[in-house]
């Protein structure tokens, strides 16, 4: 078995027509090939190695990671002498992974990375995801590398970057007791110390993902006096360094493998990471930015094995003297599934193609090169586009994992209640999605200013112009009322005339943004290929609905009764 050669979409995606620019760019001329025997030739030769590393890890994650998650899930991690002891399946993956070289792959090579891009590495992720939805945080935590990438000192990126191609384990270091979302108000606290050149860190930091790694990434009040997010800094640490003690790790509902612990910095030496004060303001927002990317991975992958489970049992269950499958109310359940999995996937490639134009924009200017005034309105585009769609990605992709493990769940009837099927697990898994990198309530305050501002408009105009065969006319009539729909909606709350009732119905304009856009780009794909076909008619029939119940909602609601809700 190999969960990306047994699943077509994932080739689909990642032979996008869009990945021409992304990988061109990416590779800035191919110029590589002259000084590294592994870099691609060209365009062709590089999508053969997106191919061939995409094969590897849908190899291992469909028989290692798969066949070890229950038993991680059952064995989970622990604390020996203030360090943490992996479940014995979870170091067994990570070891093929690292055997495998499949780690550090957006990287650029002079750091022992394959300088991908960031479709196959998001991919990637959806991938091993969909094997153990706990171990893609440990996997995922490699996007520390990007922030060190873009952001440290090039002493800081020849020490620590080469590190993770070999295997070194990734944590960012960023929530406190009682700050949660809260991200400024932390007190962990940074002194620089001359003497040694380093700065100590010393504090509590608690939910920490996979928090006894070997690179911490640590954000730590630099500036003394000051209460806000100007007075923290980002800071890098090495396990071997000392300083850091695990003093527990949280018993968690989902996730089990994955160690969430509590950390007690005590004099933990640390470098700085770029400049001071710019900790939260600019670097952990960008951390973030890419966190959010990988959720929706790990949600999209999430929701493929909920739905291949609930598939699978469907067909064999037999009730009434033929399969369960063969009932309405089953088979509804399972295209609805399907039809979320696919619609959410061409969000989450859609949105990686942005952020690989706009992060390879970055990377030229950081290198000294001076962009064209097209070049700039490009990459302010890009950057535009990918700041919109990564918290309506992260919202309802991990908002429709858990609907589908729940539906995985309800397919299976009694026994999906039991630890005897993959499902149990899933439905606890699914649960922190929509909670950790920001819950989707936070996504809905990062992506109502693209709404009230026209850029989602705009977006969806640029959608709607690229044709599509006349066969799909009534889907795109569709999507063009329920446009108009959102254009009404958005007027209506505006003329309420109160912020407060702006942020009461900004999730209900998000909602019908985002189905708007998962309908355009779920039609552009059936055009692209008739197996799409399916999932853009049976989304375009349930989102006429879900954009009605809450346009609906805004237009007969009576401001004064906000009140009932206080």
């Amino acid at each position: 078995m190999n969960f990306y050669s047994d699943n077509e979409a994932l080739a689909f995606h990642l032979h996008h027509p869009g990945m021409k620019k992304c990988v061109d760019m990416k590779e800035r001329g191919y110029a590589d090939k002259d000084q590294c025997d592994y870099a691609p030739r060209d365009f062709e030769d590089a999508m053969d190695n997106y191919d061939k590393v995409m094969e590897i890890i849908g190899d291992i994650s469909a028989n290692v990671l798969a066949a070890n998650a229950e038993e991680v899930d059952h064995q989970g991690p622990s604390v020996e002498n203030y360090r943490v002891r992996y479940a014995d399946g979870t170091r067994m993956n990570h070891e093929k992974l690292t055997q495998a070289g499949v780690y550090g792959i957006a990287l650029p090579r002079a750091y022992g990375g394959l300088n991908f891009s960031m479709v196959p590495y998001v991919m990637a992720a959806e991938i091993v995801s969909r094997a153990d939805a706990g171990f893609a945080n440990i996997w995922g935590l490699q996007d520390c590398a990007e922030t060190i990438y873009e952001f440290a000192s090039e002493e800081i990126k020849r020490e620590f970057l080469p590190r993770i191609h070999q295997g070194a384990t990734c944590s960012m270091d960023l929530t406190e007791p009682d700050a949660g979302s809260d991200l400024q108000a932390g007190p962990l606290k940074a002194t620089d110390d001359e003497k040694q050149q380093m700065w100590m860190l010393n504090g509590v930091k608690r939910f920490i993902t996979n928090g006894d790694a070997e690179i911490k990434l640590v954000l730590a009040r630099s500036e003394e006096g000051t209460r806000d997010g100007r007075g923290l800094s980002y800071f890098v640490h090495d396990k071997a360094w000392g300083g850091v003690k695990v003093r527990r790790i949280e018993n968690k509902m989902g996730i089990k493998g994955s160690p969430t612990c509590e950390l007690v910095f005590e004099n933990a030496p640390a470098k700085l990471i770029g400049d001071r004060k710019m900790g939260l303001i600019k670097y952990v927002m960008t951390l973030m930015n890419g966190a959010r990317l990988g959720v929706g991975a790990q949600s999209v992958g999430l929701s493929e094995a909920a739905y291949r489970e609930a598939l699978k049992y469907a067909g064999e269950r037999e009730q009434f003297g033929q399969a369960i499958i063969k009932f309405p109310a089953v088979y509804e359940m399972l295209a609805m599934m399907r039809a979320k999995t696919d619609a959410t996937r061409t969000l989450l490639y859609e949105t990686s193609r942005q952020v690989d134009v706009s992060k390879s924009y970055a990377a030229m200017m950081n290198e000294g090169e001076k962009l064209t005034p097209e070049q700039r309105a490009d990459m302010k585009l890009a950057q535009r586009n990918a700041d919109m769609l990564t918290p309506i990605l992260k919202m309802f992709s991990s908002e429709y994992a858990n609907q589908n493990a729940y539906d995985a769940v309800q397919v299976h009837g009694g026994t999906g209640f039991m630890k005897d099927f993959p499902v149990e697990r899933l439905y606890r898994d699914a649960r922190i999605l929509t909670i950790y990198e920001g819950t989707s309530q936070l996504q809905v305050v990062a992506a109502i200013r693209h709404i009230l501002n026209g850029n989602l408009g705009k977006y969806i105009e640029e959608l709607a112009a690229q044709p599509v065969k006349a066969d799909f006319a009534h889907l795109t009539t569709q999507l063009k009322a329920m446009t108009e729909t959102l254009a009404t909606a958005i007027e209506q709350v505006k003329g309420m005339g109160s912020d407060e009732l702006i942020d009461f119905h900004a999730r209900r304009l998000v909602e019908i943004g985002g189905h708007i856009v998962m309908g355009y780009l779920l039609v552009q794909d059936a055009d692209r290929c008739d197996c799409f076909r399916k999932s853009a008619e049976v989304f375009l029939q349930f989102s006429r609905c879900e954009v009605e119940k809450p346009a609906a909602y805004i237009r007969t609601f009576v401001p004064e009764n906000i009140d009932l809700y206080k």
